[in-house]
């Protein structure tokens, strides 16, 4: 008989190993470890968030059941205790350094068939509680977390994430982030600073956003409006060239100002691109009901950024698996088939059939149960 592999091998299959061996003796990660090494530890962070698991604990008990199979894939059942002091104290760079490596090896062949790159700027933020997370002190009793990420709307993915404590702004993360010379960039008041829009403006890229209800523009120019388009006002004009009284407005380029009726009858000054921003919602939606990421494992710095970026490399993976195996199926059906079939011994092509059980008779399930 033929062997087959668990679903959960075949996509540790997937990892670049070489790189991640590479980035663990970069960064020191191993050193004075004798059993617990990183790759253990990310093997065992991946399958929790493969396996939908919420805690440590969790993840413990579920691979000691399946401690056989994680053998040959190279796993090792830790204490919780063990992966616990793993978490907080290794760096988190081999992690995201993984996540951009397998990130730039899954785009580079879609991004020479696009012209136009749109990139998606938000954050979201994920409570924190107890020991170990004064670091994200958000006021006297509440501490939090935010991951600010760069979404590429045309491939489906995140291409940047950082993070930090709840109470820092976001614009503030947002100029530290890599710029895409001419890229288009939709976010929204959140990253409101001319500076900021000037320094992409100086990039060759394009800005969508809102502007607040009091920004006003000036030497305005309309422009032709299309009929039927449902558009009320399409305007070309100048923001204000000195902010606070004396300081000079380092946006000095026209913009452009469009202005809709929404469906509720509200009028907002925004175009249809910046509709696109829906897409970045539903992945922080996908992530934390999905991928459970406000479940958080270890509430130190160190372990909150390790299960963030190894939570991106689970949804790359799966959207990779999604491509190898043509699932005709949702991202959402696709993650409780891998879930259900995890440590089964199953070809990934088989995930495709999804075997829909037979209508239950509760009347002949009450028979059979009372003749036992």
């Amino acid at each position: 008989m033929r062997h087959q592999n668990s679903v959960f091998h075949d996509i540790l299959k997937l990892i670049p190993w070489t790189m991640f061996d590479r980035l663990v003796d970069e960064h020191g990660s191993d050193e004075l470890v004798r059993k617990f090494k990183t790759r253990h530890q990310f093997i065992g962070l991946l399958y929790g968030q493969l396996a939908g698991a919420s805690s440590l604990r969790e993840i413990e008990a579920t691979m000691a059941s399946h401690q056989a199979r994680l053998y040959h894939v190279g796993g090792q059942v830790a204490r919780r205790s063990t992966f616990a002091d793993a978490n907080r104290s290794r760096s988190p760079l081999v992690f995201s350094g993984l996540f951009q490596h397998m990130l730039g090896m899954a785009t580079r062949s879609l991004r020479r068939q696009m012209d136009e790159v749109m990139l998606l700027i938000d954050s979201t933020s994920l409570h924190l509680a107890g020991i170990g997370s004064q670091w994200a002190r958000f006021s006297a009793d509440v501490c939090g977390a935010k991951v600010h990420v760069i979404y590429d709307a045309d491939l489906g993915r995140p291409v940047y994430h950082a993070i930090s404590a709840a109470n820092v702004n976001d614009i503030t993360a947002a100029k530290d982030m890599p710029i895409t010379p001419g890229a288009i960039y939709a976010f929204d008041l959140g990253y409101y600073d001319y500076a900021w829009w000037a320094k992409l403006d100086k990039a060759g890229c394009t800005i969508v956003t809102r502007f607040k209800a009091n920004t006003p523009l000036h030497e305005a120019r309309d422009m032709a409006l299309e009929a039927g388009s449902g558009v009320l006002s399409d305007r070309i004009g100048f923001l204000p060239a000195r902010q606070a009284g004396s300081r000079r407005n380092p946006m000095q380029q026209a913009v452009r100002e469009v202005i809709v009726m929404t469906e509720t009858g509200k009028r907002l000054r925004i175009p249809d691109l910046y509709k696109r921003r829906w897409q970045i919602e539903l992945f922080f939606r996908l992530m934390k009901q999905t991928l459970k990421i406000t479940h958080l494992i270890g509430r130190s710095e160190n372990a909150v950024r390790i299960q963030i970026a190894v939570a991106l490399i689970a949804f790359l993976l799966l959207h990779l698996l999604r491509k190898m195996t043509k699932v005709p199926h949702s991202f959402l059906e696709l993650v409780r088939l891998v879930r259900a079939n995890l440590m089964h011994r199953k070809d990934l092509a088989r995930l495709r059939q999804i075997q829909t059980p037979p209508p239950i008779d509760s009347r002949q399930l009450l028979l059979n149960w009372g003749n036992t």
